[in-house]
């Protein structure tokens, strides 16, 4: 029987297991918005913007460990939703992205809305593809989803000619993808055991994707029975309960200095399905590439990421779902050297991650947290974007289960109110709190009447410090008092929420904050939480007045 491009491109997500896509309509690719209308499987979320659809999707991507499918129309539609592929390709999240593209005919006349996806997208996703047979339709899709998923997990594009997709065809049945699999092997994990017996200071450093809540499970228990102090890296704190006695802290941007001054001195780091760049390494002090000062184990399920920025003494090429099994098994013959250390360093993350009660201004951030501390249940997932507003998220709220936490490790501004949305989507039964500050709202902050379209109720605790407060902490660091570029005037985002059909509350002292945000809970609506900070109040321990004169 034959079938359009479009139906054939909807038969394959189905054969594939997707349940829900997120889009931003457009008429270069009509005929799958057609098919998806027959679908009984599929869930369509309309967006507002393609950025941030391909957020929604890369959220979607990280909480589940399956490809998030984004749609958008080609030139702008494809162009707006780049920032997603990026946090994607960054992140090792996978995602599958559809990009309607112009008719054949019109190719390489520079036709309306005409880009090169191959050479827009080629160093910033891990395959790009396009479809110009309707027959290919099932061997490609299925293709793309293996692909999203296998070794280091990434965005995949594919570009859709649209009379491709209004082409009817014959052409076989899609079947599922098969996930690969890399297992570590007997003698890796013999070496493994023989390094760890001869350490004296060992850490453990937990990051990158393919992890499972079994697997997080089997890492507690085995690093429980070797008493190895462990640090989770940068946005990757939902890989390890936080209150668990071996916890050290997070490997991310200012990391606590007792963390950072053991890792440092470790005599044997254990690095398992992270990348260790740039920020967790601390622009590679922590361990210095190519070669680290540090014994280094890295277990990665991509053969292609062992000893590309650091030489491994030991390489095991493994996903963590699998390492963790073969991990389990290792016993240590008599309680570690090393276990008051992990002692010392647990108290030490404890200390750290207590936030601090006074500050500039009415507003304190620190009661603030401990409050959502103490409310909060273990399974709320947190999403955020960039700016220094995260600080009180990454160093003050201490996760504790699996898929609770979507960031961006990429560190780019806009994120949490998208992953808030695709993350309540998932899970309608969890709490969804996006924090935000208000540089980082507005770049996505659109996407709140998405939240409303769908009955999401999510909660944006939304920072106003009236400065995109980052670049001016480098300003006053850098160039004080020469403030140019980073003021902001502001909406009233309380009432802004009330006008998308959400409820707002604005907190400006900080006994304000938690009946408001009881309100907002019960409110059952999409909700903005105003909280009008103090822009002296830039980091948790240093004003704006510090920083200028670098005291």
């Amino acid at each position: 029987m034959k079938k359009s491009g479009g139906k054939l491109i909807v038969d394959a997500l189905e054969a594939n297991g997707v349940d829900r896509i997120y889009c931003v309509p457009g008429e270069s690719y009509l005929a799958v918005l057609d098919a998806l209308h027959d679908s009984n499987q599929i869930r369509t979320i309309v967006c507002r913007q393609e950025g941030g659809a391909a957020m929604m999707a890369d959220s979607h991507g990280r909480l589940t460990g399956q490809p998030g499918i984004c749609f958008v129309t080609r030139g702008p539609g494809a162009t707006n939703a780049s920032a997603g592929i990026h946090i994607a390709m960054q992140d090792s999240t996978p995602l599958i992205m559809f990009i309607g593209q112009v008719a054949g005919h019109a190719k390489e006349r520079e036709a309306f809305q005409e880009v090169d996806y191959k050479a827009f997208f080629g160093s910033m996703a891990k395959w790009v593809v396009e479809i110009d047979d309707a027959k290919r339709i099932p061997e490609l899709v299925t293709r793309a989803f293996a692909i999203a998923t296998s070794g280091r997990p990434g965005p995949v594009i594919i570009s859709l000619p649209e009379d491709m997709l209004v082409d009817m065809v014959e052409a076989p049945e899609a079947l599922p993808y098969t996930q690969v699999e890399t297992t570590p092997g007997e003698h890796e994990m013999h070496r493994l055991a023989e390094l760890l017996a001869g350490a004296k200071r060992p850490f453990v450093i937990l990051g990158g994707s393919r992890w499972s809540a079994d697997a997080k499970s089997r890492i507690e228990k085995a690093t429980e029975a070797w008493a190895l102090p462990v640090g989770c890296s940068f946005r990757r704190q939902m890989l390890f309960d936080h209150l668990h006695p071996c916890y050290a802290g997070d490997v991310g941007i200012g990391p606590n200095p007792t963390l950072a001054a053991y890792i440092k001195q470790a005599d044997l780091v254990l690095l398992i399905g992270g990348r260790m760049g740039e920020m967790p390494s601390s622009d590679y002090t922590l361990m210095k590439s190519p070669y680290p000062d540090q014994t280094l184990v890295h277990v990665h399920a991509d053969a292609g990421e062992l000893g590309r920025v650091y030489r491994p003494e030991l390489a095991i090429n493994a996903s963590p779902e699998a390492f963790s099994k073969a991990f389990a098994k290792l016993t240590p013959a008599a309680i570690p050297d090393w276990a008051d250390e992990t002692e010392r360093l647990h108290a030490s993350y404890r200390a750290w991650s207590t936030p601090p009660r006074t500050g500039p201004g009415a507003v304190q951030m620190g009661p603030i947290m401990e409050h959502l501390e103490e409310v909060l249940p273990e399974d709320a997932i947190l999403t955020n974007g960039a700016g220094n507003y995260a600080t009180w998220v990454h160093r003050f709220h201490r996760f504790r289960k699996f898929a609770t936490q979507a960031a961006p490790t990429s560190g780019s501004m806009g994120y949490g109110t998208p992953g808030a949305v695709a993350a309540k989507a998932l899970f309608p039964e969890r709490e969804v709190i996006a924090f935000a500050g208000d540089g980082c709202f507005m770049m996505n902050g659109q996407e709140f009447a998405t939240a409303v379209q769908y009955d999401l109720p999510i909660i944006v605790i939304l920072v106003n410090n009236g400065t995109y407060g980052t670049i001016r902490m480098h300003q006053e660091r850098d160039y004080p008092g020469r403030v140019v570029a980073t003021d902001l005037k502001n909406p009233d985002f309380a009432a802004l929420a009330r006008a998308y059909g959400g409820h707002g509350e604005t907190v400006e002292t900080t006994e304000e904050f938690a009946p408001a945000f009881e309100r907002a809970r019960k409110s059952g609506k999409p909700s903005i939480i105003e909280i009008r900070l103090d822009p002296e109040a830039i980091t948790p321990t240093r004003t704006l007045t510090d920083i200028r004169e670098k005291r």
